[in-house]
């Protein structure tokens, strides 16, 4: 199984405006709870590990993944109010984010959520920013110190620097990530924030030699790329009718985690020993994926029959 760690959100879409104000559309989301829902929807068995409000947007949140499939045993409930997201769409469908989500629901996972773990899951995926807030963080990292060896250790950074705004912690992340991460998926943007200036290629050695097995970076419309120990390839990106680019990242990382599944590919090792061919397949499968969501309105994740 795989396990999902991190928040779970409203996003809320501006629509138009009205006599007496502003036409509001409110959609499930979140980062991570986005992948584990690609994750169902790709016929992978998939459980939540975060913290949803016991409010009726929490309600919602957990109707949502019930619905899908999403195993909750590991999903806590508290009174916190869930945090919302406010998205701004530009022309081209690029999403730009406002967040109220101080003393929110999906920042109070502690540790004893972590009783509730099974110990059959084979990958966890972390990211976005339940791994730079308190107390989720620290929790999801005595997570991975428990996992690393015994499950692959997947992340993504999705970095949101007007919910943390300071570059050094959302660094030094991802430095302490880096030989505890098997797979590291991040898009150019991030790394653009992160370390501007610095050659993608350059990045690459350097977590390659931290101890990531394998860097996977995404470049939207561009494509992605992959670098390992012995092998690197590029994918270029799916032409597609954007509405709008929000999800896109989450369901290219469970499709890129749903197609290890199927090829018996994900454990570390097998990371390292996949050939150049074999990656532009996984690349590909993903980014049809992310294509597909670009296509629809939020974070609507593809199932697995529309990518055969």
């Amino acid at each position: 199984m795989f396990l999902v760690c991190g928040e779970a959100l409203m996003d809320v879409f501006t629509l138009a405006d009205t006599p007496t104000g502003t036409q509001l559309d409110a959609r499930i989301g979140g980062s991570p709870l986005n992948v584990a829902i690609a994750l169902a929807r790709l016929a992978q068995p998939v459980g939540f590990l975060g913290s949803v409000s016991s409010g009726f947007l929490g309600q919602r949140l957990m109707r949502a993944l019930v619905d899908e499939g999403v195993d909750t045993r590991a999903t806590v409930r508290t009174a916190a109010p869930t945090t919302l997201s406010l998205v701004g769409l530009d022309a081209s469908g690029a999403p730009s984010y406002s967040f109220y989500g101080t003393g929110g629901a999906d920042r109070e996972l502690g540790l004893a959520a972590l009783r509730a773990v099974d110990a059959g899951v084979r990958a966890v995926h972390v990211g976005s920013y339940a791994t730079v807030v308190e107390p989720i963080g620290s929790t999801l990292r005595a997570l991975i110190e428990r996992e690393k060896g015994r499950a692959l250790i997947a992340y993504d950074p999705n970095v949101r620097l007007n919910v943390e705004p300071d570059v050094a912690r959302w660094n030094a992340q991802l430095e302490w990530m880096l030989p505890r991460c098997d797979l590291l998926k991040i898009s150019d943007e991030d790394l653009g924030l992160l370390f501007p200036g610095c050659a993608v290629a350059d990045f690459a050695a350097h977590a390659l030699a931290r101890g990531t097995k394998a860097l996977v970076v995404t470049r939207g419309a561009q494509g992605a790329s992959v670098w390992t120990a012995n092998a690197s390839s590029t994918v270029p990106g799916v032409n597609v009718d954007v509405v709008d680019t929000v999800g896109a990242g989450d369901a290219f990382q469970a499709a890129l985690l749903a197609r290890l599944a199927e090829t018996d590919a994900l454990s570390a090792a097998a990371l390292v020993h996949l050939s150049e061919a074999q990656w532009r397949d996984l690349l590909g499968f993903a980014a049809r994926a992310a294509a597909i969501t670009c296509s629809r309105r939020g974070a609507d994740m593809p199932r697995r029959s529309e990518l055969n």
